[in-house]
């Protein structure tokens, strides 16, 4: 089990990364808009350096919805390869086998 401030955490990241996420996007869209000044470009990437680094959707990180491990998250379950293999074994996953050869 993950300690529980690590989930804390994660929450924490996802409900800033919602908070600065249109603020980020208009900072991203002055950057990529090559019709702007060097100047405007300029001041938007101080901007957007300037914002908390939790802001942004890279820093959050795919946690098992049981046990809480980083590492080993497959996205269509949402479990880690070693939860995964234990509903796959009680049967809990449907359409998923074992596979011996």
């Amino acid at each position: 089990m993950a300690k529980k401030s690590m989930w804390a955490r994660e929450a924490k990241r996802a409900k800033i990364v919602a908070q600065f996420a249109t603020k980020r996007a208009e900072l991203k869209a002055i950057i990529n808009d090559r019709n702007k000044s060097h100047e405007e470009i300029d001041a938007a990437v101080a901007a957007l350096q300037k914002l908390p680094r939790d802001a942004s959707p890279s820093r959050q990180q795919r946690r098992c919805r049981v046990s809480g491990r980083p590492h080993g998250v497959y996205r269509k379950f949402g479990l880690c390869r070693n939860m995964l293999r234990e509903a796959v074994m009680r049967g809990d996953v449907p359409g998923l086998k074992k596979g011996s050869w």
